[in-house]
């Protein structure tokens, strides 16, 4: 259908605005200039201006003209054609990003059975204790809450975080650690300070998918270094690539290993820390886990079997109270210097609520009971399912035996179509973390993880059962 000359005058000022040659801010010419330019009325050039502003690129300023508005978004997209190159994604990162988070859509999450999210459930999250706190630190602290704390953090928290690794055998000191929003930043942080742009890493593999995201951000090659039943890591294959290239880090998860669940002796740990002083390599240390041991013993960290400062130990309290506190911790070593920097240009300050939170909560008991009782809920919970899946899967189903962390891997039979399988489960309602979200290759195509961090209930017990049934027939 032929558009109406308005529309066009529209269309293609709308193009100069979605291209960048007119910028946000940027005056437009007067109804009469426009009127001239397109040998069109006044009537004709008000209504191009009308549709421009109701779509959202054009802003009019009483007594001043017509401006290229400064938030541009399309509320129809209709009458005039957005060109495809306005926003570019990376399908690879989106798909992997889909996979591994929860829903947003709030209809979809209540039917959806998610056992792809890394994160306790709601059940586990000990939210009286965690509120309580939060409220009292509140009404004690008032507005000093709303001012930047230190750039690395408060010192009472980082004097309690030192206190509780000692109790574990942990050798930090307060003045090397570092807090950071998060594991992830505690992760990136680490890896930007002992690398650059080009330099090989090895990693871990399978490996969670955000700490590939931060290797290829920082623009680092990677080595991957397989993940053995039962001990995690393989050394020989890191002494033989050693061999061939020049590696700058190491990093890895040796307590709880995501996605398998396995644990390093203390026998490679300290086999891994004699490789890496031989050649002088970091060693950068996932400890999020490590509280989530399924027996009574709670494994040490390499670092405090390390004297020459080469290994870095980062960890967070996401995994053990609740996602949504944002607070983790670096110790860094020997690398503080260069660390604390990469911290600064990130953000100087963690939320001053989170610390203090953090402090009162670590000050007390509370944080030791809650992780006694859920480590327990999830050893309960790990037994549990593997029952599941052993029953209801097919027998050629191989399944890891997690001693700690959240979740458990699972390779399936290479006849089985591992996308129709996926798709299947979408549709009953079920979502598991797709194997190729954990490496570059497509070692994995056959595999998937179970996140086992939830309160079963009659539901999820049958959509297990029926993902397995659907298994066998994919």
């Amino acid at each position: 259908m032929n558009k109406y000359r308005y529309e066009e005058i529209a269309a293609e000022i709308a193009l100069n605005i979605t291209e960048g040659r007119l910028k946000p801010g940027h005056k437009l010419p007067s109804v009469r200039s426009l009127k001239k330019q397109y040998q069109a009325g006044l009537s004709t050039i008000q209504k191009a201006y009308e549709l421009l502003i109701i779509t959202g690129l054009v802003e009019s300023i009483p007594k001043s003209g017509f401006y290229v508005a400064l938030a541009k978004g399309w509320h129809s997209t209709k009458q005039i054609p957005v060109p495809s190159q306005i926003r570019l994604r990376d399908e690879l990162f989106r798909n992997n990003l889909l996979a591994i988070t929860s829903n947003r859509d709030p209809l979809k999450r209540h039917r959806l059975q998610e056992f792809n999210v890394a994160t306790p459930d709601d059940t586990f999250i000990p939210q009286k204790m965690i509120l309580r706190n939060m409220q009292q630190v509140i009404r004690e602290n008032g507005t000093q809450l709303l001012r930047y704390y230190p750039s690395n953090g408060s010192e009472p928290l980082k004097e309690h975080i030192t206190k509780r690794a000692a109790l574990n055998h942990g050798n930090f000191d307060a003045d090397g650690l570092i807090i950071t929003d998060g594991a992830l930043q505690a992760f990136y942080i680490a890896m930007a300070t002992v690398t650059s742009p080009g330099d090989a890493v090895a990693i871990e593999s399978p490996c969670v998918f955000s700490m590939l995201q931060v290797l290829t951000s920082l623009k680092l090659k990677i080595v991957e270094i397989p993940v053995l039943e039962p001990e995690g890591f393989d050394l020989n294959f890191l002494e033989e690539s050693l061999k061939m290239i020049p590696i700058k880090a190491i990093a890895l998860t040796p307590n709880f290993h995501n996605p398998t669940g396995y644990l390093m002796s203390d026998e490679n740990k300290r086999r891994l820390l004699e490789i890496a002083k031989a050649k002088d390599i970091p060693i950068i240390e996932n400890d999020v886990y490590g509280d989530l041991n399924f027996s009574d013993h709670r494994p040490g960290n390499i670092s405090s079997m390390d004297d020459s400062g080469l290994v870095m130990t980062f960890s967070s309290y996401s995994k053990t109270l609740a996602s949504g506190i944002r607070l983790g911790w670096l110790f860094t070593g020997r690398f503080f210097k260069v660390a604390e920097q990469i911290k600064f240009a990130l953000g100087s300050t963690v939320s001053p609520i989170y610390q203090e939170t953090m402090l009162k909560i670590l000050a007390t008991t509370s944080y030791e009971r809650h992780i006694h009782s859920f480590r327990m809920k999830l050893a309960s919970q790990c037994y549990q399912t593997i029952e599941l899946i052993s029953t209801h899967f097919p027998e050629k189903t191989l399944i890891s035996t997690p001693k700690g962390g959240y979740s458990i891997w699972l390779k399936m039979d290479k006849d089985i179509d591992m996308a129709k399988f996926h798709a299947h489960c979408g549709e009953i309602g079920v979502r598991f973390t797709p194997g190729y979200t954990f490496s570059y290759s497509n070692a994995f195509e056959q595999y998937f993880r179970i996140v086992f961090a939830i309160r079963y209930t009659g539901q999820s017990m049958d959509v297990l059962r029926q993902a397995g049934i659907l298994a066998g027939k994919s």
